[in-house]
């Protein structure tokens, strides 16, 4: 059978966005849905797994779901105990919440989730985070995303881990088929790493408290919805210099005020 060089050279491109996919599961409590994630990951195409956790994960009950054929990712799965470490060098992270509340980020649908994250995917690291089975994310791990999705249901917003990795890792092959197949738009920029943006945010922090601005009892609120907003924005790293360079004026010039 001959290959049309057409498809042979979509189907590359297609590999090559999901190559920069990694699924990010924080404190998952059964080895079960470990292996059912990476099952349903490698199948859309995602090669990275990551688990943020401080204790080891039965080899065996993990391979047993993620099936023979897909358990390469169990092998080649990367273990972090602090999330911010996990996720230091992804550009978008992306995460998953049915809560709403004040300290919580706007929420979209999947669908409008890839929608959004299609053109920045050829130039960026994007991590699905997701987190335990019984809880969620909490807002501390939250904090770490640029956006959040819900998965909109009829009833009982409850979904299983697996079905969750699964629902948002189809939404998103099927938006890399689409996008590929339509040749739509031109590729976003790169974008800076989380690191990057959590050692902005910290010196944000400092330098607001330099001025006085942030309260003991507001300061949570504030840095919420600078992260909102920043988060969002979707900032490069010479953008992010550029803020520290700002925030390290303004402490300096605090510091010689007081003197």
């Amino acid at each position: 059978m001959k290959i049309d060089p057409d498809d042979q050279k979509t189907s590359e491109s297609i590999r090559q966005l999901m190559d920069n996919v990694a699924i990010v599961l924080v404190g998952p409590k059964y080895p079960e849905n470990i292996g059912a994630a990476a099952r349903i990951a490698a199948n859309m195409g995602i090669n990275q797994l990551i688990v943020v956790s401080d204790e080891p994960f039965d080899q065996e009950r993990m391979s047993k779901t993620a099936t023979h054929h897909n358990s390469r990712l169990i092998d080649t799965m990367q273990m972090y105990a602090d999330i911010g470490k996990a996720l230091a060098t992804f550009n978008w992270v992306v995460g998953t919440s049915a809560r709403q509340g004040r300290q919580r980020r706007l929420l979209t649908s999947p669908r409008r989730m890839v929608a959004d994250l299609l053109p920045k995917l050829a130039e960026n690291q994007v991590a699905l985070l997701f987190g335990p089975e019984d809880c969620g994310l909490t807002n501390d791990q939250l904090k770490f995303c640029n956006s959040v999705a819900c998965i909109p249901t009829a009833d009982f917003a409850s979904i299983n881990l697996a079905q969750a990795v699964a629902i948002l890792s189809y939404e998103l092959y099927t938006g890399v088929v689409q996008f590929q197949s339509e040749s739509a738009g031109k590729s976003s920029a790169k974008l800076a790493q989380s690191g990057e943006l959590e050692g902005m945010y910290d010196q944000i922090e400092l330098t607001l408290h330099k001025m006085d601005f942030l309260k003991e009892m507001d300061y949570g609120y504030w840095m919420h919805n600078i992260r909102n907003f920043l988060g969002r924005v979707g900032l490069r790293s010479r953008e992010v210099k550029f803020v520290r360079g700002f925030c390290r004026q303004v402490v300096s010039l605090a510091k010689e005020k007081d003197a």
